[in-house]
C-alpha cells in the first residue's frame, strides 16, 4: 500500500527536542508527495555554556539515538534525515561515516547528515576555501575544522556564536547571522557554510547569496536537498539558495 502523502517519500527525520527551526525549515521544502515525520531525541540538560556542557549534550544524545530511531521506525519510513548537526561533524570525516554506519545499523535505511551534505554541495560548487558559521563553542568549532580539513577544504575563517543553551540557538537575530557572514567571508573565500539545524538561516542564505556573490550554504536546506536527491526527487525549491533552486 502506499502512503495517502508520501507516495514519493516517508522521511524520519531525527532532531534534538529543543529545536524549534530545523522542523518548520523542513516543513517550508517540502514538496508533494513527500512527508517528513519527526522524531525527537530528548535533552535533560540543554547547557552549552562552554566545552564540557556541550560534550555532556553530544553524550545525551548518543544515549538517546537508538530509541530515538525505534520509535520513528514504527511509521514505516523509507529514509533517515538528521536534523542536527554537531553529531554529524564530531570526530571529523571518521566520526560522521560512524554515525552514518550506526544509523542504517539500527534502522536499515540510508541517512542525511548535514556534514556529508555540505561536502556534497561544496564539491558541486567546487568550492576549496570556506568560511564558516556555527552557534558552537570553541570544541564544537574545532571538530567543524577537523571534518572539513580532513575532506579537503580550507576553513579560512570560522565564527562560533557560543550560544549558552540549545534553545537560545533559536534566539539568534537574523541581523547577528548577517553581521556573521560578513565576518566570516573575504576575497580569498569561495563559499560560506552555516552549522547548526537551530539557527534559522535559511531565507537569509538565499538573500546572501546575491549580495555576497558566492554560494553560502545553509545546513538546513542542505540536509533537505541531499534527502530529495538521493530519492530521486529532482523537485527544485524556491527561495532557499541555490542548491535547492539549481542542482
Amino acid at each position: 500500500m502506499t502512503d495517502a502523502l508520501g507516495w514519493r517519500a516517508k522521511f524520519g527525520v531525527l532532531a534534538p527536542s529543543t529545536n524549534t527551526i530545523v522542523e518548520p525549515d523542513f516543513y517550508r521544502m517540502i514538496v508533494p508527495g513527500v512527508t517528513a515525520h519527526f522524531s525527537r531525541i530528548h535533552i535533560r540538560n540543554q547547557a552549552l555554556g562552554n566545552d564540557a556542557a556541550m560534550e555532556a549534550l553530544l553524550d545525551q544524545i548518543r544515549e538517546e539515538m537508538e530509541y530515538t530511531v525505534q520509535r520513528v521506525m514504527t511509521a514505516e519510513v523509507d529514509y533517515m534525515v538528521m536534523g542536527m548537526s554537531a553529531e554529524t561533524f564530531w570526530g571529523g570525516m571518521a566520526g560522521n561515516r560512524e554515525f552514518i554506519r550506526q544509523i542504517k545499523d539500527w534502522s536499515g535505511l540510508d541517512v542525511a547528515t548535514g556534514a556529508e551534505a555540505c561536502e556534497r554541495a561544496l564539491g558541486l560548487f567546487g568550492a576549496k576555501k570556506i568560511g564558516v558559521v556555527t552557534p558552537y563553542q570553541p570544541i564544537g568549532d574545532e571538530n567543524v575544522i577537523k571534518f572539513f580539513d580532513e575532506i579537503g577544504f580550507d576553513v579560512v575563517n570560522i565564527k562560533g556564536l557560543r550560544c549558552p543553551t540549545a534553545v537560545s540557538i533559536a534566539h539568534v537575530t537574523e541581523d547577528e547571522l548577517r553581521k556573521a557572514l560578513i565576518e566570516v567571508d573575504g576575497h580569498d573565500i569561495d563559499a560560506l557554510v552555516q552549522a547548526g539545524t537551530n539557527l534559522s538561516m535559511v531565507s537569509l542564505a538565499d538573500e546572501a547569496e546575491r549580495w555576497l556573490g558566492k554560494p553560502v550554504i545553509a545546513i538546513n536546506a542542505a540536509t533537505w536537498w541531499m534527502a530529495l536527491r538521493e530519492n530521486g526527487i529532482e523537485d527544485k525549491v524556491y527561495g532557499c539558495g541555490r542548491l535547492l533552486r539549481e542542482f
